[in-house]
């Protein structure tokens, strides 16, 4: 157990250190901190994202008895992922920082006496992402690796499979960073993510229940009637935020594919830094 936790530690921060030196010195590219840390945060984000659904098509397809049958991979794969929310959390954060510097925030451009407030800022405006993996190291792991006893990996391995909308998630929050919102890329990745997080976020939870109502042979509309009230409890406080995430992907989507005929504004000198700038829109918080 504490080597697998051993292995993810080292992974995912190493893979971020790597990936942030190779943006930054590898000749032709050598982008700045800001730039690197960015892209290096929504790369392993995804990396974890497609190793995760990877192990949970192989565990779910892997059960006939989607009860009794159990997967060595899903108590490996969770405790070897469970450094990565640890991580991300100070990724995120990075990202954060670097994103206000660029915006020309005071308690970002100012010293490091100002960390603390732009920690407190990030806190208030990513407090359910953070919350969302605080609870995933200290309510879910323990769950998972403790409690559920061998049973019940089928569920375990579809819901690692909801991991397959955050590539897209990721590829949108960078084109929208660097302000190729007019691309025909972010169109069809902003699609993509609709269709990716509505069919493996929000109807993540009703298939669930539908798949145990055909197993134990009830309706689906008495599932809930059926199961624990844990069950019922945890799997709203799990919904809840998609349904959120998924209604700001959705506001995104009506406004880019609105707008979709218009002309995008020219953009403008900005003599200082020799760069051209363009109004930014708010981007989603999904991950």
């Amino acid at each position: 157990m504490l080597s697998i936790l051993a292995a993810g530690s080292v992974f995912f921060p190493g893979l971020f250190l790597l990936s942030k030196q190779c943006l930054k010195y590898i000749p032709g590219l050598r982008w700045s901190e800001g730039d690197a840390v960015i892209v290096s945060a929504r790369l392993v984000s995804s990396v974890q994202a497609l190793m995760a659904s990877s192990a949970g098509y192989i565990i779910a397809s892997s059960c006939d008895d989607i009860i009794e049958d159990g997967h060595w991979l899903t108590c490996s794969y969770i405790l070897f992922a469970v450094p990565y929310f640890v991580y991300d959390i100070y990724a995120m954060f990075m990202c954060y920082w670097y994103k206000l510097r660029v915006k020309g925030h005071e308690e970002a451009a100012a010293a490091p006496k100002h960390v603390r407030s732009a920690l407190l800022s990030y806190l208030r405006r990513e407090f359910l992402m953070v919350l969302h993996h605080v609870v995933m190291v200290t309510v879910c792991f323990p769950v998972s690796v403790f409690l559920r006893r061998g049973k019940g990996d089928y569920f375990q391995g579809v819901m690692f499979m909801a991991e397959l909308s955050t590539p897209s998630v990721c590829l949108g929050k960078i084109l929208i960073q660097y302000k190729q919102q007019h691309t025909l890329l972010h169109k069809v990745n902003g699609a993509l993510m609709l269709v990716t997080f509505f069919v493996f976020r929000v109807l993540l939870f009703p298939y669930i229940y539908y798949a145990y109502g055909r197993y134990a042979s009830i309706p689906f509309h008495l599932v809930p009637l059926r199961v624990s009230w844990q069950c019922n409890l945890g799997a709203a406080l799990l919904m809840a935020p998609q349904l959120y995430w998924f209604s700001l992907i959705c506001r995104g989507a009506f406004r880019l594919f609105t707008r979709s005929s218009r002309r995008p504004p020219a953009p403008s000198p900005c003599p200082a830094n020799g760069y051209s700038v363009r109004p930014a829109e708010p981007e989603s918080s999904a991950h």
